[in-house]
């Protein structure tokens, strides 16, 4: 997604730094194979 480099400096903040890469990552391959409608769909159903 372009980051070539972490913004926080410390092993903790990095690894959550790292983490909501992943999550932003996930949720783009999501959105582009079944679609924001259906995603908001899933997320709200009990």
């Amino acid at each position: 997604m372009g980051a070539m480099h972490f913004q926080t400096r410390t092993i903790p903040r990095v690894s959550t730094e790292m983490s909501l890469h992943v999550l932003a990552y996930n949720l783009r391959r999501v959105i582009n194979i079944i679609g924001a409608k259906p995603l908001m769909a899933a997320i709200r159903s009990p």
